[in-house]
């Protein structure tokens, strides 16, 4: 019998009643989702179900396919093709965090060892392949080419990020810009693209799309940012969370931008060293986290994330009050608010 894989994660802290109820909402087809993706990950190559079910198990928030979900909901939406295609959406998700811990050689993912790490550079790049193959036949079985479209060119857009982040890797000089570009592309496009589907499955008014696909798009950038503050938390730190991946990978985001363009000489030659040169020393990752702090990195690098959160919310507008409509608008608090 096969292990179901629980899309939904225990959560602790202080703001995870948003995502709980949010979850809540869509239970039933959560449910079906989680059974989906049980169903397609299978494969006589027994190697494919052992890897990916590895990743997906792995403890994320799963907020993407629970977004296409919450969405079609909104737009009154009755049917079933919906559990496909946040299915699909998932495994495009899972097929991009494979290939991101190859490109990173990361050995940990979210705390516990990385697929790469447990099975070789090879096989993750493979199953990637894999899983995206699925979110594929997902998407045609659906039937819809406008599905088809949107999903579609998220992957493009998204595999556009990860070159475009390569590109900035070990650049000290990148701007704020292109930062966002990259976030835009490999974070966001997904987010608008799970929302977007759920007017489209719904047959609602292209306002209606647009509107979704707006509030995916913002509230993605919002969470990217976020996530890249969090990688310089203390309090993270004190969690008990790993923090300085970023770092210790080259990675320029937000409050790296922010600390250099506020720097002094010393700390601008600071960051050229660690980061350009990747020349990095003991305790440089503490130093790097003491130039953010006095800069103010990481609590203006937030004000922006509130600014994209404000958008999303907005966009939100035309839609009628209904539970479905304050869940998403509280999973913007806890996308900015969040510790984990």
């Amino acid at each position: 019998m096969a292990t179901i894989i629980p899309l939904e994660q225990p959560l602790k802290r202080k703001n995870a009643p948003a995502l709980d109820a949010l979850t809540a909402l869509v239970a039933e087809d959560v449910a079906a989702v989680n059974q989906l993706i049980v169903q397609r990950m299978e494969s006589r190559v027994q190697m494919i179900p052992r890897l990916a079910g590895h990743i997906i198990a792995s403890g994320g928030k799963r907020l993407r396919p629970v977004l296409t979900l919450a969405s079609a909901l909104l737009c009154g939406y009755q049917g079933q093709r919906h559990r496909k295609l946040a299915a699909s959406v998932e495994f495009i998700h899972t097929a991009t965090l494979l290939h991101d811990d190859v490109v990173d050689a990361s050995d940990l993912r979210r705390g516990n060892p990385s697929a790469n790490a447990l099975f070789g550079n090879e096989a993750s790049v493979l199953v990637g392949d894999f899983l995206f193959s699925r979110a594929f036949e997902l998407m045609v079985e659906d039937g819809s080419i406008d599905v088809l479209r949107v999903l579609s060119h998220a992957s493009a857009v998204i595999s556009e990020g990860e070159v475009l982040q390569l590109i900035t890797t070990n650049d000290s000089a990148t701007s704020e810009q292109a930062y966002l570009e990259v976030v835009r592309a490999k974070t966001a496009e997904l987010f608008a693209a799970a929302c977007r589907i759920g007017a489209i499955v719904a047959g609602r008014p292209a306002s209606e799309e647009e509107a979704l696909r707006t509030f995916g798009l913002n509230l993605g950038i919002a969470f990217q940012i976020v996530d890249d503050v969090l990688d310089y938390s203390a309090e993270q730190a004190r969690l008990g969370k790993t923090v300085g991946d970023d770092f210790r990978e080259g990675k320029v985001t937000l409050p790296v931008i922010l600390a250099i363009h506020r720097g002094n000489e010393a700390e601008r030659a600071f960051w050229k060293r660690a980061l350009d040169e990747s020349d990095q020393r003991d305790g440089d990752f503490s130093h790097a986290q003491d130039i953010i702090h006095r800069h103010n990195a990481l609590r203006d690098a937030i004000d922006r994330a509130r600014h994209y959160g404000a958008i999303a919310r907005d966009s939100l507008g035309m839609f009628p009050d209904s539970p479905a409509k304050q869940a998403l608008l509280n999973i913007v608090d806890f996308t900015i608010e969040r510790e984990f």
